[in-house]
């Protein structure tokens, strides 16, 4: 599976996508560019298949990745029982059009 690099050094884009990912799970729904969205989808979806499988070793590795951990308990706590019987696709993009002033795809994403 190929990575997007999304113009970033890998530092930066690990730790733009870990936020993306704890914004986008506190919340539920997101408005970014399509390219991050498509990346921030693949982790989100990681992050509530581990909290449906569950366990102590499955929150740490998701506790490891999402920064807050009010949202890995919200994960754990309120999407692995909504998606149970979901086996993928959690999220969904949507398209919004270009962005005024540079012309970026925007995109928002959404738990389904």
């Amino acid at each position: 599976m190929w990575n997007r690099k999304l113009g970033r050094p890998t530092a930066h884009r690990k730790s733009m996508l870990r936020s993306l990912t704890t914004s986008f799970l506190d919340k539920g729904k997101i408005v970014t560019t399509h390219m991050r969205a498509k990346e921030l989808q693949r982790m989100a979806e990681k992050m509530i298949t581990l909290a449906k499988k569950g366990g102590l070793a499955n929150y740490r590795r998701a506790l490891a990745y999402i920064t807050v951990e009010d949202v890995a308990k919200k994960v754990f706590d309120e999407y692995a029982p909504k998606y149970a019987d979901r086996n993928g696709g959690y999220t969904r993009v949507l398209k919004l059009g270009p962005r005024q002033g540079d012309g970026a795809e925007m995109a928002v994403i959404e738990l389904v």
